[in-house]
C-alpha cells in the first residue's frame, strides 16, 4: 500500500492536507491555461486571419477537453475511494483500465471530429479562407487526441494517491516545452519549415506526449497501474461502468457554462450597450477566470481528501474537509469582491479605452462580485458530490442553476432592466442557489447519503 499511496489522507490534520493538495494545483491550472494563451499570442503575430481562425477552434478544443476533465474527475473519485477502502488491486485495475477507456474514447472523438470539421466550423461562421487554416490545426489535433487527454486522467490518478506536486510539475514542464517549441514550428525558426497553425497543433501535441510519458512512468513506478490489466480485460465492464457513471455527467455539465454564456452574450448584444456590453462581459469573464484559479485548485485538491475518507467511512473528516474548504471559499470570495468593487474604475481602465465598455464593466463589477461568496459555494459542493461518487447530484445542481434558473432570470432581467437587469439576475441566482444548496447539502452530508455507501469492491 505504501508504494501506491503517496500520502494517506485519512490521517493527519485536514488543513495541512488541503494546503499541500491545493498550492501545487494553482500553478498546475495556470500551466494548463497557458497552452491556449501561448498559442493565441504567437499566432496573433501571423495576422488577423490566422488569429480569427485559431479563435474558432478554442470552443471546440475546450469542449473536447471538458469531456476528458470528466474522465479525470471520475478516475480520481473512484480510485481515491478505493484507496480509502484499502482495495489496492481493485484500484490498480480501475486505474489501468481508465487509460484504455480514454484511448477508446479518444479514437472515437478523433474519427468523428475529422468527419465533422467542415460542417461544424461552417455552422459557427468560419469563412472558406479560415476553414483551410482551421483544418491545418484541427486535423493533427484530432489525430492525436489521446496524447492530449491522457495526461489529464493520469495526473488525476496521481492526485488520488495524495500527490499534488508531481502532476503540477508535469503540466508546468509541458507548458514550458509548449512555449519553447511552438514559435519554432509556427514561424519556421532554426531551419525548421514554417508550419503556422499546424505548427501550433504539433507543438501542443509534442508537449503533451512528454507529459504522458512522465505520467505513465510515475504511475507504473509507484504501482498505481499494472499493465497486466491492459491486456487482461476481465472486469473491464465493471471498471468502465464506474468511470463512465461519473465521467458522463461531469463532462456534460462542463459544457453548461458555455451555453449560459452564449445566451447572456446574445441578450447583451440586443441591449442599448450592444457590442460594448458584450465586450465588458467578456472582460469580466476573463478576470473572473483568473480570480477563480485558487478556488478551482481548492476544489480539485479537496477531491482526493474527501474520496479517501469517504471510502474509509471517516465521515467526520469529510465534513471537516468541506467545512474548511467552504470557509476559505467564502473568505476569498468576500475579500476579492470588496477589492473588485472598490477598484472597479481602475480595473475597467486596464481592460479598455472605450468609455461604453468601461461603464458596462464597472456596472458588472459593482453588482455581480457581491454574490461570489454564495455563488462559489455551489461549485464547492459540486466537487464534493463528484468525489463521493454521486455526480448525478452535482449535475442536477449545476443544471438547475445554469439552465433552469439562470437563463429565465437573465431573460427577465433583460426585459426589465437591460444590461443592469441581466447583471442583477446573475447575482440573484448566485445568492439563491448558493444559500439553498449549502443548507440542503450540509444537512444531508453524513446523514442522508451514508446508508447508500457500498464498498467499491463489492459488485
Amino acid at each position: 500500500m505504501s508504494s501506491v499511496v503517496k500520502y494517506d489522507l485519512t490521517e493527519g490534520p485536514i488543513p495541512r492536507h488541503l494546503v499541500r493538495m491545493t498550492i501545487p494545483m494553482i500553478w498546475g491550472i495556470m500551466a494548463l491555461v497557458s497552452f491556449q494563451l501561448v498559442d493565441a499570442y504567437y499566432i496573433s503575430r501571423l495576422g488577423t486571419l490566422q488569429l480569427a481562425s485559431i479563435s474558432y477552434t478554442f470552443p471546440i478544443t475546450y469542449g473536447i477537453f471538458s469531456i476528458f476533465i470528466g474522465f479525470g474527475v471520475a478516475a480520481s473519485s473512484v480510485i481515491s475511494r478505493m484507496i480509502g477502502e484499502r482495495r489496492t488491486e481493485d484500484m490498480k485495475r480501475v486505474a489501468s483500465h481508465s487509460l484504455l477507456i480514454v484511448l477508446i474514447v479518444s479514437i472515437v472523438i478523433g474519427l468523428v471530429g475529422l468527419v465533422l470539421i467542415d460542417p461544424v466550423f461552417k455552422a459557427i461562421g468560419a469563412k472558406p479562407e479560415e476553414l483551410e487554416l482551421i483544418r491545418s490545426f484541427m486535423i493533427p489535433y484530432l489525430c492525436a487526441t489521446f496524447f492530449v487527454s491522457m495526461p489529464v486522467v493520469g495526473n488525476a490518478t496521481l492526485r488520488a494517491s495524495g500527490d499534488a506536486f508531481a502532476p503540477a510539475m508535469i503540466m508546468t514542464v509541458a507548458a514550458v516545452i509548449n512555449a519553447l517549441v511552438n514559435p519554432v514550428l509556427i514561424f519556421g525558426l532554426f531551419g525548421v519549415p514554417r508550419m503556422e497553425l499546424m505548427g501550433a497543433a504539433i507543438g501542443t501535441i509534442f508537449a503533451n506526449i512528454i507529459a504522458m510519458i512522465a505520467c505513465l512512468r510515475l504511475m507504473y513506478k509507484r504501482g498505481v497501474i499494472d499493465f497486466r490489466y491492459i491486456w487482461n480485460l476481465s472486469d473491464f465492464s465493471d471498471s468502465t461502468k464506474r468511470i463512465v457513471m461519473i465521467a458522463l455527467p461531469v463532462g456534460i455539465t462542463g459544457l453548461l457554462p458555455a451555453i449560459l454564456g452564449s445566451v447572456i452574450n446574445h441578450l447583451l448584444a440586443q441591449t442599448g450597450g450592444g457590442a460594448s456590453a458584450v465586450a465588458a462581459y467578456g472582460a469580466a469573464g476573463r478576470m473572473e477566470a483568473f480570480l477563480l484559479i485558487i478556488l478551482m485548485a481548492l476544489s480539485i485538491g479537496m477531491g482526493p481528501i474527501i474520496g479517501q475518507n469517504w471510502g474509509a467511512q471517516k465521515i467526520d473528516r469529510v465534513r471537516e474537509t468541506v467545512k474548511y474548504a467552504i470557509s476559505f471559499s467564502v473568505i476569498w470570495s468576500v475579500t476579492t469582491a470588496l477589492l473588485i468593487s472598490f477598484f472597479a474604475h481602475p480595473i475597467a481602465r486596464t481592460f479598455s479605452n472605450d468609455p461604453d465598455v468601461r461603464e458596462n464593466l464597472v456596472l458588472y463589477l459593482v453588482i455581480v462580485p457581491m454574490s461570489y461568496f454564495l455563488g462559489n459555494i455551489s461549485h464547492g459542493w459540486g466537487s464534493t458530490f463528484n468525489a463521493i461518487g454521486k455526480p448525478q447530484i452535482s449535475a442536477i445542481m449545476i443544471f438547475i442553476k445554469m439552465i433552469l434558473l439562470s437563463i429565465p432570470a437573465v431573460v427577465i432581467g433583460h426585459s426589465i432592466g437591460g444590461v443592469t437587469g441581466i447583471f442583477i439576475a446573475i447575482s440573484a441566482v448566485n445568492f439563491i442557489t448558493g444559500a439553498v444548496y449549502h443548507i440542503w447539502a450540509w444537512k444531508g452530508l453524513g446523514r442522508r447519503w451514508i446508508p447508500a455507501v457500498v464498498p467499491l469492491g463489492d459488485k
